[in-house]
């Protein structure tokens, strides 16, 4: 699956128009059994300055931990992202057409007392001018650690 089979799905997904002001986002993590690990809510915020988006994320989750995150995202051309953020390895990259948008990165997160270097990738496919739904495999070396499934309200 590549996002260019998507290029004649509409509605149209501009990630810069999508994230600008305020969003909110519920979402899960289920493991490779199909096991529930978590739920969270997501707060995100989003500006646009000299042709970027930033992007002030605040999860919630169910065990009453939060995190915060801060994607800096650019819009190369009309259909490829580079971004980063305080806890990404290098550069995220992006790719849209159409409905769809794939979002690649690598993040360490800490699971248990050690730290994991995990592959994400992301799907996100817009269902309606204010309605997202975002599916991320994540993976370390290769080996499929489970899923992160979103849906996101722009309010």
């Amino acid at each position: 699956m590549k996002p260019v089979d998507y290029a004649d799905t509409l509605p149209e997904f501009d990630l810069f128009d999508f994230f600008e002001g305020e969003q909110q986002a519920w979402g899960v993590f289920i493991d490779r059994f199909g096991k529930l690990r978590k739920r969270f809510q997501v707060t995100i915020i989003g500006t646009i300055e000299n042709d970027q988006l930033k992007l002030e994320e605040s999860f919630n989750y169910d065990d009453g931990t939060t995190e915060h995150r801060t994607w800096i995202i650019t819009r190369i051309d009309k259909h490829q992202y580079t971004g980063s953020a305080n806890d990404i390895i290098g550069m995220a990259h992006g790719e849209a057409y159409g409905s769809a948008f794939q979002w690649q990165y690598q993040m360490d997160l800490t699971i248990g007392s050690s730290d994991w270097r995990v592959h994400f990738n992301d799907w996100m496919f817009l269902l309606d001018r204010n309605t997202m739904m975002n599916k991320a495999v994540v993976t370390k070396l290769g080996f499929k650690l489970g899923e992160v499934i979103l849906f996101f309200r722009k309010e």
